[in-house]
Protein backbone atom coordinates (compact mmCIF):
# COMPACT_ATOMS: atom_id res chain seq x y z
CA UNK A 1 0.00 0.00 0.00
CA UNK A 2 1.50 3.46 -0.60
CA UNK A 3 1.65 6.21 1.67
CA UNK A 4 -1.56 8.51 0.77
CA UNK A 5 -3.44 5.02 1.00
CA UNK A 6 -1.90 4.77 4.29
CA UNK A 7 -2.28 7.85 6.02
CA UNK A 8 -6.21 8.30 4.24
CA UNK A 9 -6.80 5.23 5.93
CA UNK A 10 -5.85 6.65 9.39
CA UNK A 11 -8.21 9.44 9.09
CA UNK A 12 -11.33 7.80 9.88
CA UNK A 13 -10.60 6.11 13.46
CA UNK A 14 -8.36 9.63 14.06
CA UNK A 15 -11.84 11.91 13.86
CA UNK A 16 -14.40 9.55 15.21
CA UNK A 17 -11.88 8.99 18.33
CA UNK A 18 -13.10 10.62 21.58
CA UNK A 19 -9.75 12.26 22.01
CA UNK A 20 -9.86 14.55 18.70
CA UNK A 21 -13.22 15.06 19.06
CA UNK A 22 -12.65 16.86 22.42
CA UNK A 23 -9.76 18.34 21.79
CA UNK A 24 -7.61 16.42 23.64
CA UNK A 25 -3.63 17.55 23.62
CA UNK A 26 -4.25 20.42 22.44
CA UNK A 27 -4.08 22.56 25.09
CA UNK A 28 -5.73 26.46 24.67
CA UNK A 29 -5.45 25.94 20.69
CA UNK A 30 -7.97 26.25 17.70
CA UNK A 31 -8.99 22.56 16.89
CA UNK A 32 -7.96 23.09 13.37
CA UNK A 33 -6.40 20.68 11.27
CA UNK A 34 -4.66 19.67 8.21
CA UNK A 35 -4.52 17.17 6.17
CA UNK A 36 -2.27 17.90 3.66
CA UNK A 37 -1.33 15.58 0.52
CA UNK A 38 0.22 15.30 -2.89
CA UNK A 39 -1.78 17.35 -5.49
CA UNK A 40 -1.61 14.45 -7.82
CA UNK A 41 -3.91 12.53 -5.59
CA UNK A 42 -6.52 14.87 -5.40
CA UNK A 43 -9.21 12.40 -7.43
CA UNK A 44 -8.48 10.20 -4.59
CA UNK A 45 -8.92 12.36 -1.71
CA UNK A 46 -11.91 13.58 -2.98
CA UNK A 47 -12.93 9.92 -3.45
CA UNK A 48 -11.94 9.17 0.32
CA UNK A 49 -14.11 12.23 1.31
CA UNK A 50 -16.96 10.80 -0.01
CA UNK A 51 -16.03 7.19 2.07
CA UNK A 52 -15.91 9.51 5.36
CA UNK A 53 -18.99 10.65 4.46
CA UNK A 54 -20.54 7.11 4.03
CA UNK A 55 -18.86 6.04 6.70
CA UNK A 56 -18.76 8.20 10.10
CA UNK A 57 -22.22 7.87 10.71
CA UNK A 58 -21.68 4.20 10.88
CA UNK A 59 -18.53 4.18 13.22
CA UNK A 60 -20.14 7.36 15.51
CA UNK A 61 -23.92 7.76 14.45
CA UNK A 62 -24.82 10.68 16.99
CA UNK A 63 -21.61 12.64 15.43
CA UNK A 64 -22.80 15.69 13.17
CA UNK A 65 -20.46 16.18 10.41
CA UNK A 66 -20.53 18.99 7.49
CA UNK A 67 -18.86 19.37 4.82
CA UNK A 68 -17.85 22.28 2.63
CA UNK A 69 -16.19 22.43 -0.78
CA UNK A 70 -14.88 25.90 -0.89
CA UNK A 71 -15.25 26.52 -4.66
CA UNK A 72 -19.20 25.55 -4.40
CA UNK A 73 -19.61 27.69 -1.38
CA UNK A 74 -17.35 30.46 -3.61
CA UNK A 75 -19.23 29.82 -6.50
CA UNK A 76 -22.59 29.66 -4.66
CA UNK A 77 -21.94 33.50 -3.36
CA UNK A 78 -20.88 34.70 -6.90
CA UNK A 79 -23.56 33.46 -7.64
CA UNK A 80 -26.12 34.66 -5.10
CA UNK A 81 -24.93 38.53 -5.50
CA UNK A 82 -25.46 37.97 -9.20
CA UNK A 83 -22.08 38.31 -10.40
CA UNK A 84 -21.39 34.95 -11.27
CA UNK A 85 -22.04 35.04 -14.97
CA UNK A 86 -20.77 38.82 -15.18
CA UNK A 87 -17.28 37.26 -13.94
CA UNK A 88 -17.05 34.50 -17.01
CA UNK A 89 -17.74 37.56 -19.58
CA UNK A 90 -14.78 39.59 -17.63
CA UNK A 91 -12.50 36.58 -17.85
CA UNK A 92 -13.46 36.42 -21.50
CA UNK A 93 -13.04 39.79 -22.47
CA UNK A 94 -10.55 41.40 -19.89
CA UNK A 95 -8.38 38.42 -18.63
CA UNK A 96 -7.29 36.36 -15.48
CA UNK A 97 -6.10 39.54 -13.61
CA UNK A 98 -8.75 41.92 -14.17
CA UNK A 99 -11.61 39.44 -12.99
CA UNK A 100 -9.44 38.62 -10.05
CA UNK A 101 -9.33 42.69 -9.14
CA UNK A 102 -12.85 42.45 -9.56
CA UNK A 103 -14.06 39.75 -7.48
CA UNK A 104 -11.37 40.59 -4.36
CA UNK A 105 -13.76 43.16 -2.99
CA UNK A 106 -16.47 40.14 -2.70
CA UNK A 107 -14.34 37.18 -2.36
CA UNK A 108 -12.40 38.75 0.54
CA UNK A 109 -11.16 36.09 3.12
CA UNK A 110 -13.92 38.08 5.90
CA UNK A 111 -16.33 38.13 3.83
CA UNK A 112 -16.17 34.21 2.72
CA UNK A 113 -15.48 33.35 6.28
CA UNK A 114 -18.58 34.67 7.28
CA UNK A 115 -20.27 32.54 4.93
CA UNK A 116 -18.71 29.84 5.49
CA UNK A 117 -19.19 30.00 9.31
CA UNK A 118 -23.01 30.38 8.68
CA UNK A 119 -23.03 27.33 6.12
CA UNK A 120 -21.17 25.38 8.77
CA UNK A 121 -22.99 26.24 11.98
CA UNK A 122 -20.61 25.26 13.78
CA UNK A 123 -22.46 25.21 17.05
CA UNK A 124 -24.75 22.64 15.29
CA UNK A 125 -22.14 20.31 14.17
CA UNK A 126 -19.22 18.38 16.01
CA UNK A 127 -17.07 18.06 12.81
CA UNK A 128 -16.74 20.56 9.84
CA UNK A 129 -14.45 18.94 7.04
CA UNK A 130 -13.25 21.49 4.41
CA UNK A 131 -12.55 20.62 0.22
CA UNK A 132 -11.75 22.21 -2.45
CA UNK A 133 -8.77 24.73 -1.66
CA UNK A 134 -7.13 24.21 -5.09
CA UNK A 135 -9.63 25.17 -6.88
CA UNK A 136 -10.15 28.11 -5.71
CA UNK A 137 -6.87 29.26 -5.85
CA UNK A 138 -5.82 32.26 -6.69
CA UNK A 139 -9.67 33.52 -5.94
CA UNK A 140 -8.75 33.10 -2.15
CA UNK A 141 -5.59 32.06 0.15
CA UNK A 142 -5.68 29.30 2.27
CA UNK A 143 -4.25 30.68 5.38
CA UNK A 144 -6.12 33.84 5.06
CA UNK A 145 -9.50 32.11 5.15
CA UNK A 146 -8.12 30.25 8.11
CA UNK A 147 -6.93 32.96 9.93
CA UNK A 148 -10.53 34.76 9.51
CA UNK A 149 -12.37 31.88 10.98
CA UNK A 150 -10.31 31.32 14.22
CA UNK A 151 -13.00 33.45 16.24
CA UNK A 152 -16.14 31.84 14.02
CA UNK A 153 -15.48 28.21 14.75
CA UNK A 154 -14.92 28.19 18.28
CA UNK A 155 -13.98 24.53 19.71
CA UNK A 156 -15.66 22.48 16.74
CA UNK A 157 -12.83 20.08 15.18
CA UNK A 158 -12.26 22.04 11.43
CA UNK A 159 -10.22 19.36 9.31
CA UNK A 160 -9.03 21.05 5.69
CA UNK A 161 -8.12 18.73 3.13
CA UNK A 162 -4.71 20.18 1.96
CA UNK A 163 -3.14 20.09 -2.54
CA UNK A 164 0.42 20.79 -1.36
CA UNK A 165 2.32 20.43 2.31
CA UNK A 166 2.08 21.80 5.17
CA UNK A 167 5.13 21.40 7.54
CA UNK A 168 3.44 22.70 10.68
CA UNK A 169 4.32 26.16 9.98
CA UNK A 170 3.56 27.05 6.67
CA UNK A 171 1.51 25.98 3.98
CA UNK A 172 2.57 25.22 0.07
CA UNK A 173 -0.22 24.98 -2.06
CA UNK A 174 0.58 22.61 -4.81
CA UNK A 175 4.00 21.25 -3.09
CA UNK A 176 5.31 25.09 -4.99
CA UNK A 177 4.03 28.06 -3.87
CA UNK A 178 5.40 29.16 -0.57
CA UNK A 179 3.15 30.79 1.71
CA UNK A 180 5.01 32.99 4.60
CA UNK A 181 2.23 33.08 7.27
CA UNK A 182 3.07 30.91 9.89
CA UNK A 183 -0.37 28.91 10.79
CA UNK A 184 -1.27 27.82 13.98
CA UNK A 185 -2.87 24.08 13.27
CA UNK A 186 -2.09 20.58 13.59
CA UNK A 187 -1.23 17.93 10.82
CA UNK A 188 -4.13 15.57 10.89
CA UNK A 189 -1.75 12.64 10.15
CA UNK A 190 1.67 12.80 9.65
Amino acid sequence: MNVIEERLNKILPKITSDDFLSGSGIGNEIAFYIFDYPPEAELRVREHIHHLLHHIPKRRPTLKVKHINLFDLVVGHLNSRGILDRSFIMQKEKGDDALLKAIQAPLHESKIAAIFAETAKPNEHDLVLVSGVGSVFPMMRTHTLLNNLHPLIGLTPLVLFYPGRYDGQSLRLFGKLQSNNYYRAFRLIT
